[in-house]
């Protein structure tokens, strides 16, 4: 398995360009971030190089939403974008949401204007059009579910089954899911393990963070060490992304997710 930092969220007691080392030097293969358009790219890289570091990627959709087909245009022109900013990087994937999203994660439009079956058909309209796009540039789209609980409230994709059943309907090897634990765990889905066993020909991604309070694992309810454990079992080889906000500090945080695999 592949670790990743968010650098949005652990080591932000650090300037920035600091933040790729100290990524290394805990321990972890890969780090990731949230935009891109309000960061310098080349620095980036370079940034990644010189930790020995690599970038897993970044959020790859804006305020515009899968859900709306109003939006398909401006949504794959800004897809577009982001997949050659992942290019221009030697990012592994962008991550893609159902609905256009704002400063903290806040969902923009709910879309309550649009019937449920608009909005699954113009998911699935255009993923297909993600597929194209994401092949073309040998770069993975993962489709993240949010919890509605919480951090996401009038998210469209709040559930593991649906994401995977419309990520098996699009058949890519570039266009999977990202199961994100925290997030399912707040939207009382659970069953974390059985989940993995029936979705995981179709996740390309994973994110844990302690439930509740999205801190890191050992101070909530998930017991990331049994879930780690299974992954093993299962011979998972994909990516483990962190992105979860310290109790104290983020060397403590890391030597608590860096035990998981010990």
């Amino acid at each position: 398995m592949k670790v990743t930092a968010c650098i949005e969220t652990i080591f932000t007691e650090l300037p920035w360009e600091a933040r790729f080392e100290a990524a290394k030097k805990a321990g972890f293969d890969l780090i990731e971030f949230w935009s891109w358009t309000d960061k310098d790219l080349p620095q980036i890289r370079r940034l990644a190089e010189d930790a020995g570091i690599g970038i897993s990627g970044f959020n790859g959709d804006a305020e515009f939403s899968l859900i709306d087909p109003t939006h398909k245009k401006r949504y794959l022109d800004f897809l577009k974008q982001s997949l050659d900013a992942a290019v221009s990087i030697g990012a592994e994937s962008v991550t893609i949401h159902s609905n256009g999203l704002g400063e903290g994660g806040v969902v923009l439009d709910s879309c309550d204007d649009l019937s449920f079956t608009t909005k699954l058909c113009s998911m699935y309209d255009m993923l297909l059009d993600v597929r194209r796009l994401a092949e073309s540039a040998g770069v993975t789209c993962n489709l993240e579910a949010l919890n509605v609980t919480t951090d996401h409230p009038g998210n469209f994709l709040r559930s593991t089954a649906m994401a995977a059943d419309m990520i098996r309907l699009i058949d890519s090897p570039r266009v999977r899911i990202l199961y994100d634990a925290y997030h399912m765990q707040l939207n009382n889905e659970g069953s974390i393990c059985d989940t993995i066993d029936t979705c995981l020909d179709t996740i390309g991604h994973i994110h844990i963070a302690d439930a509740p309070g999205r801190h890191e694992p050992g101070t909530g309810e998930i017991n990331y060490r049994n879930v780690i454990r299974h992954l093993e079992h299962l011979g998972y080889q994909g990516y483990i992304g962190c992105e979860l906000l310290p109790v104290s500090d983020s060397q403590t945080a890391s030597r608590a997710i860096m035990d998981l695999f010990r």
